[in-house]
């Protein structure tokens, strides 16, 4: 009961605050200014919830071109801490190797999922919030992806099959993530 207690209670704050770091990268390579205009709203809430770990990082470790190393290795390092305590619960023997793989896949995995949460929130805000500004944020964040597949699929006029592509395209890799993991 405790391990569970303790594992429902990791995952929470991990996926906040590692999908916060993740997040905070991926607007980094979309070129977004977390500090004005539009971003303004997201910013606000996004830098204080990752700066306690992101800038100590970013003083040695360097951003690469548009890639914010730092956000990402932040968000590695709290998904793997997770694995080590999790493993270390159960009673697991904690072999290094497996775990900062097992890790990986848990950093992908939740990825994966932030991206699945944004498809869902851009289709409903499409159909119920159409022109309001988390509709736009989130528009930003999610047209990088739809874009290829809108090349690729023929226009149905009024209806937009992208999302639904991008979705199934998204869970077939959660489904190889899992059966490799």
């Amino acid at each position: 009961m405790l391990t569970q207690i303790t594992n429902l209670l990791l995952q929470v704050f991990v996926s906040v605050i590692a999908g916060a770091c993740l997040l905070r990268c991926y607007l980094q390579w979309l070129a977004f200014n977390l500090g004005s205009g539009q971003s303004k709203t997201i910013g606000a809430y996004l830098l204080p919830l990752t700066n306690w770990i992101v800038l100590p990082f970013r003083k040695i470790i360097p951003s690469v071109g548009r890639f914010d190393t730092a956000s990402f290795i932040a968000a590695y390092l709290i998904i793997l801490g997770k694995v080590f305590v999790l493993s270390f619960l159960v009673g697991a023997p904690i072999e290094v190797a497996s775990l900062v793989i097992y890790a990986l896949f848990d950093l992908v995995d939740l990825a994966v999922s932030g991206l699945v949460g944004l498809v869902f929130a851009s289709v409903i805000l499409s159909w119920i919030s159409a022109g309001s500004q988390i509709q736009y944020l989130v528009s930003l964040l999610i047209e990088p992806l739809l874009a290829p597949i809108r090349r690729v699929i023929p226009n149905m006029g009024a209806l937009d099959l992208s999302p639904l592509v991008l979705l199934l395209g998204l869970q077939i890799l959660q489904i190889v993530l899992a059966n490799l993991r």
